[in-house]
């Protein structure tokens, strides 16, 4: 039974994780949220990647055997990828924005990407643009305050739509724009609240499958479509900040240097 580790600066990872526990059933997940720390998209990069060495750490001294890590942060990802591998024999997997699969199709070939200040004006996401939406105007938004309402979407279930679409406003998305990449992991989580707030022609795009079934390639199970995800998937939940009121049984942990 493989074990994964998945990573994220709150909660908005779980999107990701939901893919992954369909594609790779019967496995067993650890679920780790640097939420003393949330939200990445406001942090500096040599914090980030120090948290990231953190996470390497801990996992190394007191998680056991992982066969994969997946930093389901774009973010992290952008700003400390390449830093992880270097302490870890593990294989990782990133989360970048999905503006390649938006550019291809799109049909006004004009698209916005979505995602934190941090994420939005990073290099690499900057070269991501460059490399790989060729013939696409390119608009790019960012919007921490969408993060916060889908953490308290999910820990509460409640979800003030008014403000959410009062930052979808704020934003100003052009009317010919037809794809809006969700450049963060937290915003498939109130994916569909958020295209209530667009034009109904516009088309949602994010990673979330693409990460879990290249997870698939490189554990070599097999994915089954349209199964309910089995019992038998065990997740874990870890954070280094205490949650209030969690529907989830959470362990405290610790990812400074000892």
């Amino acid at each position: 039974m493989s074990h994964i580790l998945v990573f994220d600066s709150g909660i908005g990872g779980t999107s990701v994780l939901s893919h992954l526990k369909v594609c790779l059933q019967g496995g067993s997940f650890s679920y780790v949220m640097d939420n003393a720390f949330l939200p990445y998209g406001l942090q500096p990069q040599e914090l980030i990647k120090s948290r990231i060495k953190g996470l390497i750490r801990w996992q190394q001294q007191y998680l056991g055997n992982v066969d994969l890590i997946v930093i389901a942060c774009n973010t992290a990802s952008t700003y400390a990828l390449e830093e992880a591998r270097k302490h870890t024999q593990i294989p990782i997997i990133g989360v970048v924005p999905a503006v390649k699969p938006a550019a291809s199709s799109s049909k006004t070939k004009h698209i916005a990407l979505l995602a934190t200040p941090a994420t939005s004006n990073n290099a690499y996401t900057h070269k991501l643009i460059m490399d790989f939406t060729s013939g696409c105007k390119v608009e790019t938004l960012h919007s921490t305050e969408l993060v916060r309402i889908a953490e308290h979407f999910y820990w509460h279930n409640e979800l003030d739509k008014e403000a959410l679409c009062a930052e979808i406003d704020r934003l100003y998305i052009p009317a010919t724009v037809d794809r809006l990449v969700l450049g963060c992991t937290h915003f498939p989580l109130i994916a569909h609240d958020i295209k209530n707030c667009l034009q109904k022609h516009v088309e949602l795009v994010d990673s979330g499958k693409a990460i879990a079934n290249r997870a698939v390639s490189l554990l070599g199970s097999q994915i089954v479509v349209g199964e309910k995800v089995p019992s038998a998937s065990e997740v874990r939940f870890y954070a280094t900040a205490p949650v209030m009121g969690s529907k989830e049984v959470i362990s405290i942990i610790n990812l400074n240097k000892d």
